[in-house]
């Protein structure tokens, strides 16, 4: 009861000294066992020196008069001397200790301000002329531009004189004006005889179409088989078996062969012996282990382009009689040969019309805003394999295309 007493005496009064909650966790900690620790000690008040105040400071002196009394009475009396201010006292250091704000007051001096001097009062100089100014000043830009020197590795070397820049104008190509069929085949017969080639070239034609390839209901492709053929000789394989490929043989194939084709493709390095390929519908998912190599030349055998038929001996015949396959690339630009340059006039002319017919029977059905030629057909171009191009005109290719078309039906 009595280490109870104590410690809420402790807890009532104020702890003033740094110690006392230490004594006081101390007895706390040691009330349960051992004897009673002495109290604290009393706390010692501590005194300080007062604050020097700074010393009042002193009235200013009165201003004496600047008027001397008349002289004219002997009562007159000399003015007061002036009054001196006491020397002021020097701080000490342990005043300035408390002195934070209160110092010295300095008095400011005022410097007089500097003004440059200006020049004396000069004659004006007479200006020359202006042709006279304009021409000194040309000579010396002249004298400056010839005496100009550069440094180069601490060696002094004369500039060049160089041609102030131009802008050369460029010269555009003239616009090629489309003309007849009739007359862009002669011009084509014309400059492949003029340069003389070691080969025979071929009448090419280049075919802008009005469609987005990246589309795929604006797919342009299809075959034909031209009246005149191609001129070039072409090489078939056939892949099939059995009496299929008997017929093959028989109709003029020149490769025939099942599985051990594909193999021979397969591990050949990439050298093909033909230029067409024709297959039995049997064979179609076996010519899968050879799509990577066909596909990219254009070789491989499609439904719709009549390459995968069982009817083999036909297919074998169109493919020698001249079959054209034709397809747009993505550049929306059909590329297709249409015979020989030694061929005569009216056997390109039909050419070109089974092509043109055969091209509009490929277009897209979606395909609108445009007419059966306009909008579709944007430009059509007939060159030989290294010569000039030449534009032909719609109207000329739409009469080849309608006469090719009676012929046909007739």
């Amino acid at each position: 009861m009595a280490h109870l007493r104590l410690l809420l005496s402790h807890s009532t009064r104020r702890h003033t000294h740094p110690h006392s909650l230490l004594s006081l966790l101390r007895f706390s900690s040691n009330s349960g066992s051992g004897p009673t620790p002495p109290p604290p000690p009393p706390v010692k008040p501590v005194s300080y020196a007062p604050k020097p105040q700074p010393p009042p400071e002193e009235a200013p002196a009165p201003a004496v008069a600047e008027e001397a009394a008349p002289s004219d009475g002997p009562s007159s009396q000399p003015p007061p001397p002036p009054r001196r201010s006491p020397p002021q006292r020097q701080w000490t250091r342990e005043e300035m200790r408390f002195v934070k704000d209160e110092v010295p007051a300095v008095t400011p001096v005022s410097y007089p301000t500097r003004v440059a001097p200006l020049p004396e009062d000069r004659p004006a100089e007479e200006a020359p002329p202006a042709d006279e100014g304009l021409q000194g000043e040309g000579e010396r830009i002249e004298m400056e531009a010839t005496r100009a020197r550069r440094s180069f590795f601490s060696m002094q070397v004369e500039e060049e004189d160089l041609p102030y820049p131009t802008l050369i104008p460029v010269d555009k190509r003239p616009q090629k004006v489309a003309i007849d069929l009739v007359d862009a085949i002669r011009e084509i017969k014309t400059s492949a005889n003029e340069k003389k080639r070691n080969f025979l070239e071929t009448v090419e034609a280049h075919v802008i179409l009005g469609v987005d390839p990246r589309r795929g209901d604006q797919m342009v492709r299809g075959a034909i088989t031209l009246p005149h053929g191609t001129g070039k000789t072409v090489r078939v394989a056939v892949f099939a078996e059995g009496p299929a490929a008997d017929e093959a043989r028989s109709s003029g194939a020149d490769v025939v062969g099942g599985d051990e084709l594909i193999e021979e493709i397969r591990t050949g390095g990439g050298k093909l012996s033909f230029d067409k390929c024709i297959a039995t519908p049997m064979f179609m998912p076996r010519l899968s282990k050879v799509a990577r190599i066909l596909g990219p030349r254009g070789l491989m055998p499609n439904p719709k382009l009549g390459s995968v038929t069982n009817d083999v001996s036909g297919a074998v015949k169109a493919a020698k009689s001249g079959r054209v396959d034709f397809k747009i690339d993505k550049t929306a630009i059909v590329h297709v040969g249409l015979g020989k340059v030694n061929f005569s006039d009216e056997s390109l002319r039909e050419n070109i019309g089974a092509f043109v017919h055969a091209l509009l029977l490929a277009k897209p059905v979606g395909l609108k805003k445009t007419s059966k030629y306009v909008g579709y057909m944007k430009k059509f171009t007939l060159s030989s394999t290294m010569g000039p191009g030449f534009h032909v005109t719609i109207p000329s290719l739409s009469a080849a295309a309608d006469h090719y078309n009676k012929v046909q039906v007739s």
